[in-house]
């Protein structure tokens, strides 16, 4: 009967990643327990739970022919199934309606702050601040303020740690320059840049030219562990309310 529930469970998974939607969708995995999914994550969430029912087949097929002590084994599908699941959710947040903020894009840890200049991607003096996500961070990427989009700019490069404040520059990545309204009705330029790490191979940018964006608004993700940047002029990032070891929240 636990295999039989496992396998349901699993089919009704892959059925739901299939819904397209813009938005995440909510799994009801039982009664109590619900878990709203990314879409970035659908191709992989299918395919998991294909491998996952056919190996709680397997299983279930050698507790009953050869001794029920196999079925000790459905532990393992079933770990590794919930674990895609919860690598790719997507919960709702709420963002401040403060005007002035510029919000991080992504969870995890501010892993370096850094005045950048004309060289950078951002084009003028500004800060640049990184933030590293680890495999147990939520991945999916939001905009850091109401914004348009001008381009994206996807780099080929290497796949060192993305704790390494160089990776940026070095590592395979998607850089998304914005254009935000400022005092005067003026736009100013923002950056973020999306940063494949060690794990990290493919990242995912759900964006458009002329494109407008919402604060908070999903952006894309970047699948198993990496890193993103915020570039910002000085005159939108006047005081920098993180430091460097501080927990962020997209």
């Amino acid at each position: 009967m636990c295999a039989i529930g496992l396998a349901s469970n699993l089919l009704n998974c892959a059925r739901v990643a299939l819904t397209r939607t813009s938005h995440p969708v909510n799994l009801s995995v039982d009664k109590k327990m619900k878990i709203a999914l990314t879409q970035y994550g659908r191709r992989e969430i299918v395919l998991c739970s294909a491998l996952c029912a056919s190996a709680a087949a397997a299983i279930s097929a050698a507790a009953w022919k050869i001794h029920p002590a196999w079925s000790a084994g459905l532990v393992a599908p079933g770990v590794f199934w919930a674990w895609v699941l919860w690598f790719f959710r997507d919960p709702q947040r709420t963002c401040p309606a403060d005007a002035g903020l510029l919000i991080a894009p992504a969870d995890g840890v501010v892993s370096d702050i850094t005045p950048v200049g004309a060289e950078s991607p951002l084009g003028t003096e500004g800060v640049k601040i990184g933030i590293f996500m680890n495999v147990c961070n939520v991945h999916v990427n939001r905009s850091p303020e109401d914004a348009q989009v001008l381009k994206v700019d996807h780099k080929k490069g290497l796949f060192l740690d993305a704790r390494d404040p160089d990776a940026g520059e070095k590592n395979e990545s998607a850089t998304i320059y914005l254009s935000v309204p400022s005092e005067g009705g003026k736009q100013s330029p923002l950056v973020v840049r999306q940063v494949a790490g060690l794990i990290a191979r493919r990242i995912v940018t759900d964006l458009t030219p002329t494109q407008v964006l919402k604060r908070g608004q999903r952006i894309g993700m970047i699948k198993f562990g990496s890193r993103v940047e915020v570039f910002a002029p000085l005159h939108l990032a006047r005081r920098v309310l993180v430091s460097v070891g501080d927990k962020t929240r997209a």
